[in-house]
């Protein structure tokens, strides 16, 4: 007779193992301290074997007999259920060893001590945040062209395209290492050039990696120039407006009170809102009783009814020998873009409003200028801690 759910619940253990036993070789194995175990015993080529077939109740007596069913079929195609479990445990562990996200982090292993602590972070978040949640658990070599390419455009949708394009590339890097290694055969990402819509030329330098920004900073901060080139060199990565922008500020539009400057962007046809972080309303208090007496907050060296010259930052870089290569006047801007999107991960369209670029909603209007405005005026705050933070690390802000 066999088992029954009841006799299984309402079984005692004793001091030795006890067998109650089903049909066709399936067995309950009772032990001394109460676990109950499911047991199926086979012969195959001459040889008695056994093997368990779970736990109860994780495992109810209908599974088991459906489990035991399976591995009989096994027996009598010429297949040992024992080698077949070894089999597919192997395959899983190496499966599990060849994901996607297993291999990158080896590669990452591979090459991090050899990167700048700055760029192997944006390059790990990067994977964590855009790749591993669609592709992490997806063994490399069974990952298309389309597949990869669905993944990367959730990037480019949300207007991140030289994100897009840097994480099409560390993904290449990873796919070469697999396939040298022998676990993957190609690199899909050699289909998708040109799948991806291409980066705004911009030819004007940049500094964008954190480490880097940090030094430019501290040099910023050295720079025994006038107090009116200095202030405007201070306050540039703050608001990262436009240098034309920025050389042509003017008291009348700084309001104080609401740490706010409003202005007529130069590529726009409306006012563009600067929320002023801390940072920045204790530089313009500071330059105020120099300047306050011209119509602009940075007037020229030659006269206070003219901004100051288009060429004062760009002189202030060459005397600071930062050479033109490595940074710009719009190369505050650009900076900015790279690190809010990739270190403190602020959403595309709020740091593109903020750069004043025409931004539309989902219905394909533009933006109003003071759309977001307390999310940015956060933002605002926080990439000036942050950047106060780089350049004096040991500040508790």
């Amino acid at each position: 007779m066999g088992l029954t759910d009841t006799a299984i619940k309402q079984a005692k253990p004793s001091d030795k193992v006890r067998r109650l036993y089903d049909e066709k070789g399936l067995y309950l194995e009772i032990s001394p301290k109460g676990g109950k175990w499911f047991r199926f015993k086979y012969r195959f080529e001459g040889k008695e074997k056994r093997l368990s077939l779970g736990t109860y109740p994780e495992v109810s007596l209908k599974e088991a007999r459906s489990r035991r069913d399976d591995m009989r079929q096994q027996v009598a195609n010429g297949i040992d259920p024992a080698i077949q479990r070894k089999t597919l445990k192997a395959s899983k562990i190496e499966r599990d060893q060849n994901t996607f996200e297993a291999i990158t982090r080896e590669w990452f292993a591979k090459n991090e001590l050899n990167w700048k602590p700055s760029h192997s972070s944006k390059i790990i978040r990067r994977f964590e945040r855009d790749i591993f949640p669609y592709l992490g658990n997806r063994p490399v070599k069974d990952i298309e062209p389309p597949e990869l390419l669905r993944v990367i455009q959730k990037i480019e949708k949300r207007g991140a395209i030289e994100t897009a394009h840097r994480a099409m590339q560390n993904c290449g890097q990873v796919f070469r290492y697999a396939v040298a290694t022998g676990r993957a055969g190609r690199d899909p990402t050699n289909d998708l050039r040109g799948a991806l819509a291409p980066t705004k030329g911009n030819h004007f330098a940049a500094v964008t990696e954190p480490d880097e920004v940090a030094i430019l900073l501290r040099v910023i901060d050295g720079y025994d120039g006038t107090p009116i080139v200095c202030a405007a060199l201070k306050l540039a990565p703050l608001v990262f407006v436009r240098p034309g922008e920025l050389r042509n500020a003017k008291w009348v539009d700084i309001d104080f009170e609401n740490a706010e400057w409003r202005f007529q962007a130069s590529k726009t046809d409306s006012k563009h809102i600067v929320p002023l972080a801390n940072q920045a309303v204790a530089i313009l208090e500071g330059i105020r009783p120099l300047t306050q007496h011209s119509e602009y907050v940075f007037p020229s060296a030659r006269s206070p009814r003219r901004p100051m010259s288009e060429n004062a930052i760009l002189a202030a870089f060459r005397r600071m020998e930062i050479p033109k290569e490595k940074m710009s006047g719009h190369g505050f801007r650009a900076m900015a873009r790279t690190i809010l999107d990739e270190v403190l991960e602020f959403p595309i369209h709020i740091i593109e409003q903020q750069l004043a670029h025409a931004v539309k909603d989902m219905h394909g209007r533009a933006y109003n200028r003071t759309k977001h405005l307390e999310q940015r005026r956060e933002m605002m705050q926080k990439w000036a801690n942050y950047l106060e933070a780089l350049e004096k690390p040991f500040i508790n802000l």
